[in-house]
């Protein structure tokens, strides 16, 4: 089935506080435009400058992720991004009038929940999927970090950890589809261990952390009072009584998983490669990841959405066919010279691939044209339009019984000439459910798997024979 875009209903305001910057700071994502992704908007600063959500303007990951376009910044961006892209909205602008997202609960939870609790609104435009086409192995030996994306119907990710820790040890934790984000892995906090507090502490970050916002995991039994209540006082928590019992988590906040902190790093994967700026059909698999992998590896994505779109779309033309010309014959009605279907490649639950060669035996180039034969792209919708109609016969019994009758064609567009010697393949994809024998349909036709024409078509198939 076809999918569209979508952006939220009305707008969302969210008030917090910032991590590292400690400052108060409203948020209001509102909903966007087909085709404008997730850009952020600095209200605060003069001419309110917009930045996108790009990886190619991460400037920092040092606990967070931040952008950067044109001297204005925006820190910690990954919580908030990965709520609207578990939550499968498009397009969003997001207004912030401090430097840095408010971190909530430190995770997503709180940002997915206003999303659902607005709602969304379906645009016309079709969501453009990164699907991948090969494997795309990176890693950094110095750090430990490796990444592999692998070609899948879904978006999985599937992550491991390991810090070298008796308390948080190897981890793993994964998401089958996107489906079990908000589920599973949007309400899954940061961490910190309680070693790193300091050093955060005097640099100058999490002047808004809080118990409430992250887990704090406790590896060291050495750890006097003094040394804590110190801690605390260097936190501006000195009316906080901090005490561990052993090795395990600051207070004795209960983690909702066992696996918690390699979930919240699920978490942070889903929301930095949102910078791609394409919804994602891959396994991504990941060990010891953090930000600066990640975007690192976002980047790499994105230098293979580049190499794909210059390749075009790949076909496996030497393969057997399922329908040869004979079988054609049997469930369209169509002869020489308008059977314009050669072999159906695949056929799918709500998709068909088909080809044309096109020979200059074709009875349309003796006049079409003199000199310079073009096949016409009247021709190459009817051809479009056949292999549709083989899809949708396909889907009944004796098919030999039924006509494929045209209604209605839409957004016809021609990319380049078709001439003698080009193979046209035709990819046909339902976009709605088939009712009443009504047959609608999304197409593209490819030539050395460049787009060369498309169209959305409505046909219908009516059992007129005996």
């Amino acid at each position: 089935m076809t999918e569209y875009q979508r952006t939220l209903k009305s707008e969302i305001k969210i008030s917090g506080v910032g991590l590292h910057t400690g400052e108060k700071v409203n948020v209001i994502i509102c909903p966007a435009p087909e085709n404008h992704g997730y850009k952020f908007q600095r209200i605060d600063l003069p001419e309110q400058p917009i930045i996108k959500a790009d990886a190619d303007l991460v400037v920092a990951t040092d606990r967070g992720t931040t952008l950067e376009f044109k001297g204005a910044r925006v820190y910690t961006t990954e919580h908030v991004l990965a709520a609207l892209y578990g939550c499968q909205v498009d397009n969003a602008l997001i207004k912030i009038d401090a430097p840095e997202v408010p971190i909530m609960d430190g995770s997503s939870k709180l940002f997915v929940d206003a999303i659902l609790a607005t709602g969304f609104e379906d645009q016309t435009a079709e969501r453009e999927y990164f699907e991948l086409t090969e494997n795309i192995p990176w890693e950094d030996t110095e750090k430990g970090i490796e990444f592999l994306a692998i070609p899948d119907v879904n978006y999985r990710v599937t992550v491991m950890v390991d810090y070298n820790s008796p308390v948080l040890g190897t981890q793993h934790a994964s998401m089958h589809n996107l489906e079990q984000f908000n589920s599973e892995i949007a309400s899954c906090r940061t961490f910190v261990f309680l070693r790193e507090l300091e050093f955060l502490a005097t640099h100058n970050l999490i002047k808004g952390g809080d118990l409430d916002n992250a887990i704090v995991l406790v590896d060291r039994l050495d750890i006097s009072q003094v040394e804590l209540d110190r801690l605390a006082k260097l936190l501006g928590k000195e009316d906080l009584k901090i005490s561990i019992d052993g090795l395990g988590v600051l207070n004795s906040t209960k983690l909702q998983y066992e696996n918690e902190p390699a979930r919240h790093k699920l978490l942070d994967i889903v929301g930095d490669l949102a910078l791609i700026g394409k919804p994602i059909k891959a396994h991504i698999l990941a060990a010891r990841p953090g930000h600066s992998g990640n975007v690192r590896f976002a980047k790499v994505l994105k230098e293979q959405i580049k190499k794909q779109q210059n390749a075009g779309r790949k076909f496996d033309l030497e393969k057997e066919p399922l329908y040869t010309t004979v079988d054609i014959e049997k469930m369209l009605p169509h002869r020489y010279p308008f059977l314009m279907v050669d072999k159906i490649l695949e056929i799918q639950e709500e998709s068909i691939i088909g080809v044309k060669n096109i020979t200059m035996n074709e009875p349309i180039f003796t006049g079409h044209f003199p000199g310079n034969p073009v096949f016409p792209g009247v021709l190459q919708i009817e051809a479009m339009a056949q292999v549709g109609g083989i899809f949708a016969l396909s889907k009944v019994d004796e098919p030999h019984l039924y006509s494929t009758y045209f209604m209605k064609i839409n957004n016809v567009k021609f990319k380049q000439k078709v001439v003698p010697g080009d193979t046209v393949v035709f990819e046909l994809n339902l976009t709605s459910p088939i009712r009443r024998g009504l047959v609608e349909m999304s197409g593209k036709a490819y030539v050395n798997g460049k787009v060369v024409c498309e169209a959305e078509m409505l046909a219908q198939i009516i059992k007129d024979k005996a």
